[in-house]
């Protein structure tokens, strides 16, 4: 069964499987690192840099949930007053939204590019399993490049009402 198959304006599967399983690897990685951890800490013997590792794969996780929700339309909204417009308005609403949105990403999008181009030779790395941070700042920024462009199509193509 599809998990988005309720969800109106889903992507087919083979659009949104990638970032699907990028996602799901992220938590699965979460929840597997943080099941040795909780073991290795009652028998004595605690698994050093699991929180390094744990917040990489949530990086990965929450980037591919935020591109996919916003690929396939799912994000969570109350419509209780444009649901109440006519049409012409509340397509205008949605549009004046979605324009918002790609505003509010476009600016993530800058800072983040700003921080990859400041810091890309400080070769900066996490301290216990010296994860670099360099293309973990690369992911969220692609990721918020991304989810504007998403948001800015969305903007200036036909909603439907």
């Amino acid at each position: 069964m599809d998990p988005l198959e309720h969800v109106p304006g889903s992507a087919a599967p083979s659009r949104r499987g990638v970032l699907f399983h990028v996602g799901a690897g992220g938590l699965l990685t979460v929840m597997v690192v943080e099941t040795v951890s909780v073991i290795g800490r009652h028998i004595g013997s605690p698994l050093l840099g699991a929180l390094e590792l744990i917040q990489a794969a949530i990086l990965l996780a929450a980037c591919a949930a935020m591109a996919s929700t916003t690929a396939t339309d799912a994000h969570a909204t109350v419509h209780l007053v444009v649901d109440r417009l006519s049409a012409p308005v509340r397509t205008a609403l949605l549009r004046v939204g979605a324009a918002l949105s790609a505003l509010f990403f476009t600016a993530l999008f800058a800072g983040s590019l700003w921080l990859v181009f400041d810091f890309w030779h400080a070769h900066e790395q996490s301290e216990l399993l010296a994860i670099p941070f360099r293309p973990l700042r690369v992911i969220v920024t692609a990721s918020a490049g991304a989810i504007a462009v998403l948001f800015l199509r969305r903007a200036v193509r036909s909603t439907r009402p």
